[in-house]
């Protein structure tokens, strides 16, 4: 299940054994303790066709339908608002209704990408899921927000990064997947990473240079020692807290985590490949989506991606892309290589693993 909040982190808060993180404690056993349903989906192209393009009339509006669960853990939920509803005065679902459309114009603006399907598709959000629920995720066929517990979690709604995130899921389930285990589902998540941060860059006008590179900016409370869930800059950086512990992502394969927990670490070694991401963007300046991000997307949806693709193999992918579109010997081609090199996925670091969970 693709859950913005890794399982890890959980069981340390749902092992907390202060006073002042009852609460937290117990919403994290509830959280980790509900079973969630996983509908794959595919898209049903409804367009039309002139020639190998698809052509819509005019450039194509999002369709949100956002729906509140009312604190039960049923979905879809009540539905509340869509494309042509006033806001409700609602935070969770008016910050979602805005969110899934800054997605959506990220993905329009940055490579013509109508909706997660690719063909206008329907955004579906529920809010308001479960009691004090500290998670949101993705399910197949909705976004799917928990207000947090209010000691350690706020509500998810408030950050684009978690809701383009959990949208960019959908997007590689569209364009054949990336099996959520081990290495490829570890490039999974780092894929959701690049397109949640560089929605936000989109939202904020920011370059590579000036943009925060954090996922989850902003669902910690106060209480916590910690910035975001991750950090793409300095992967093991996002915090430092007594309860929640250190963020254990490794920035390169020497530290690479070797466990069965988290599905094989897909939510800890996502740090190697977005640490890669973060260094082709910062070389080639300028907004990240338009040269780095392109590369990154044309190699999840071009086709010749296997679902099991390990580091290895992505960095290859990435490469040829990125010298196909710009040539063998562009900038563009040279950074790639570069950042896959420096973070030990192509010069032999793949064998130097020292960590085990």
């Amino acid at each position: 299940m693709h859950a913005i909040v890794p399982p890890y982190l959980l069981a340390r808060l749902a092992d907390a054994e202060s006073p002042h993180l009852a609460v937290a404690a117990e919403a994290a056993r509830a959280t980790l303790a509900t079973p969630r349903v996983y509908h794959p989906t595919r898209a049903n192209l409804d367009v039309t066709v002139e020639g190998e393009a698809l052509v819509f009339e005019g450039p194509p509006v999002p369709d949100r339908v956002i729906s509140d669960a009312q604190h039960r853990e049923q979905l879809p939920g009540v539905r509340v608002r869509g494309d042509d509803d006033p806001a409700t005065g609602d935070a969770a679902v008016d910050e979602a209704f805005d969110g899934l459309g800054e997605t959506f114009d990220f993905f329009w603006d940055a490579v013509a990408r109508a909706s997660i399907d690719g063909a206008g598709g329907t955004l579906a959000a529920t809010v308001h899921y479960g009691e004090k629920y500290d998670n949101a995720f993705w399910d197949g066929e909705r976004m799917v927000f928990g207000d947090g517990d209010g000691e350690v979690f706020t509500g998810f709604t408030g950050s684009i990064s978690v809701i383009a995130h959990e949208l960019g899921h959908g997007v590689v389930e569209h364009s054949g997947g990336l099996e959520y285990s081990g290495q490829s589902g570890a490039l999974n998540e780092s894929v959701a990473d690049v397109f949640g941060a560089l929605t936000e860059q989109h939202v904020r006008g920011q370059t590579a240079a000036e943009a925060s590179w954090l996922i989850g900016a902003g669902i910690f409370t106060p209480a916590v020692q910690g910035v975001a869930l991750r950090s793409m800059k300095a992967p093991g950086t996002a915090y430092d807290d007594d309860v929640l512990g250190r963020d254990p992502q490794p920035a390169h394969m020497r530290d690479y985590v070797e466990t069965t927990e988290d599905n094989g670490g897909v939510h800890i070694n996502s740090g190697i490949p977005n640490k890669a991401f973060h260094l082709v963007a910062v070389a080639l300046g300028g907004h990240a989506w338009e040269r780095a991000g392109r590369i990154w997307y044309l190699t999840v949806t071009g086709g010749s991606l296997p679902r099991t693709a390990d580091f290895a193999r992505f960095a290859e992918a990435t490469a040829q892309v990125a010298a196909a579109e710009y040539g063998e010997d562009s900038e563009e081609a040279a950074a790639v290589r570069t950042a896959w090199s420096a973070v030990g996925v192509t010069n032999g670091g793949a064998a130097a693993r020292r960590r085990t969970r």
